[in-house]
């Protein structure tokens, strides 16, 4: 136990009533101490606590929905008698309470078990509740005994999913729902080329008529029915920190309209330390990107070009689909789309506006987001030599700007 600042002011007060008895010679002031050196002896002997305290806590998920509500309840089990016990979990700040609070006042008996629960909303991100605090303070105020129960826990925000069609497709540009072929050469129904015979082609694929013209024997080659891989990048730039729960609403959605088709999928989160989740299937699989997904971070350090540029050399599949989520404000994001079109790779941009948020309070202020939008606007309108772009205000579907970019006369009868 420790002493309160009430203790020092009494014990500030004897302190000076024994001086001034000192100096006046006047002992018999120093018995005007008794009553406040017996308080202390009361309260040190007949309200000094046990605190042996159990205590836990039960979370209604771990896992939820960005912005969704859960309710967290408190279990205390004192093994000693207390008068007065303060109770506090250690919410994070990350986490807006809603109802009821994250603290108490309780009073207990030997063996007695109290509870307490509170609503809480959970942005997207891991949240971690790292202990419990409980304070002890005697009925005078003199001795406070604060200790910390460390009790760990932890709540994950995952991304909200956006509806969407799938903004991409290994022929021409319209959107297409369902698995979808690549142009990989391999068993399949649709004929590709006539070439000559490799040992341990199937026999039943000579082609007979080119064998007897060439001399030689010649087969047929047919487009594989194999459906397209599909990585996912997200430029990670703190520049676009405003729209950067919008990023990872759009990832989400695509990967598992990926999964919903059976494709293949990775994705590329573009920190200083980059995240590079290799291409796989399934459903296991999309809860390790989800996963990633929902801790990421806006990063100040952001490489994105020279990671982009790394992995299309060493780790992206050949002619896999790319689908490039960022908010297009840095000449870096700009750059890194051309040179995954330069590697041939497809291209599609999901580009959230950051400048679509904004209300603006003033004319000045409007002046130098409507600048601001306009060179935006510009870098977009680059960009379309090298990759379908949706340009998306978020204040609308996110299903009508894919729809918009990659079929316009279309846009308006989606179903």
């Amino acid at each position: 136990m420790r002493a309160t600042g009430k203790a020092y002011a009494l014990l500030t007060v004897v302190w000076v009533i024994v001086m001034s008895a000192y100096a006046l010679l006047r002992w018999e002031a120093i018995s005007l101490t008794l009553p406040i050196l017996m308080v202390f002896l009361f309260a040190s002997i007949f309200f000094k606590p046990n605190l042996d305290v159990e205590v836990s806590r039960k979370l209604s998920f771990n896992r939820v929905i960005e912005n969704q509500e859960i309710e967290i309840e408190v279990n205390i089990k004192a093994n000693s008698p207390i008068k007065s016990l303060y109770v506090k979990d250690l919410t994070p700040n990350s986490l807006k309470i809603v109802k009821g609070s994250n603290f108490r006042v309780f009073s207990f008996k030997g063996g007695d078990v109290k509870r307490f629960s509170y609503k809480v909303r959970v942005p997207r991100g891991l949240h971690e509740f790292t202990g419990v605090r409980i304070v002890y303070r005697d009925p005078f105020g003199l001795f406070e005994e604060d200790k910390i129960i460390e009790l760990y826990d932890e709540i994950v925000g995952v991304p909200r999913l956006e509806d969407i069609v799938t903004p991409y497709t290994t022929k021409g540009t319209k959107v297409t729902v369902g698995p979808l072929p690549s142009p990989r050469l391999g068993e399949g129904l649709e004929f590709h080329a006539i070439r000559e015979y490799n040992p341990g082609d199937p026999m039943k694929f000579i082609n007979w008529k080119a064998t007897a013209k060439t001399g030689k024997i010649m087969v047929n080659e047919f487009e594989s029915e194999r459906k397209v891989d599909v990585v996912v990048i997200v430029d990670a730039t703190y520049k676009g920190r405003e729209v950067f729960d919008h990023l990872m609403r759009v990832a989400a959605s695509l990967l598992l309209d990926a999964l919903e088709n059976g494709m293949s999928f990775g994705l590329l989160i573009s920190e200083s330390v980059p995240i590079w989740v290799n291409v796989d299937y399934g459903k296991r699989h999309f809860f390790r990107c989800i996963d990633v997904l929902s801790m990421a971070k806006p990063d100040f350090n952001n490489m994105i070009l020279y990671q982009v540029e790394h992995l299309a050399r060493t780790k992206i599949p050949p002619r896999a689909q790319i689908v490039f989520i960022s908010p297009l404000l840095t000449e870096e994001s700009e750059n890194a789309i051309e040179v995954l079109y330069r590697f041939g790779y497809k291209v599609v941009v999901v580009s959230p506006d950051p400048y679509s948020i904004y209300e603006s309070s003033s004319e000045e202020e409007e002046l130098a987001i409507r600048i601001l939008s306009l060179k935006r606007k510009a870098r977009v309108k680059k960009l379309k030599r090298y990759a379908v772009v949706v340009d998306w205000n978020v204040k609308q579907p996110l299903k009508s700007a894919i729809a918009s970019a990659i079929n316009p006369n279309k846009a308006g009868v989606l179903k």
